[in-house]
């Protein structure tokens, strides 16, 4: 069986320091069918982590904490919107009108 998305969680040293090691221990205990999460090198976002990322989607999520991880799972996820307060800034810009 071959999971439908990917969420890769950066376990490279800065996002390490703040607390991706907790943030993927976390995702591991949200089973979600057709979700593969997995741990990964850098992703070249160091200031910004934790840094969580969804595939194929592409979304980027950015200073994610334990605690997140549920409306992640919970809105993006299962219900299909991305969670806007989490999203990186530079990747995924927003313009007020």
């Amino acid at each position: 069986m071959t999971s439908e998305r990917q969420i890769l969680i950066c376990q490279y040293t800065n996002c390490r320091a703040n607390g991706s090691e907790q943030v993927l221990a976390a995702f591991q205990t949200q089973q979600v069918a057709g979700v593969a999460v997995s741990a990964c090198d850098c992703q070249g976002q160091c200031n910004m982590g934790p840094t969580v990322r969804v595939l194929p989607d592409n979304t980027w999520y950015a200073r994610v904490q334990p605690a997140d991880v549920h409306a992640i799972v919970e809105q993006h996820l299962k219900a299909g919107e991305p969670v806007e307060r989490l999203l990186h800034p530079r990747l995924h810009l927003r313009f007020s009108v």
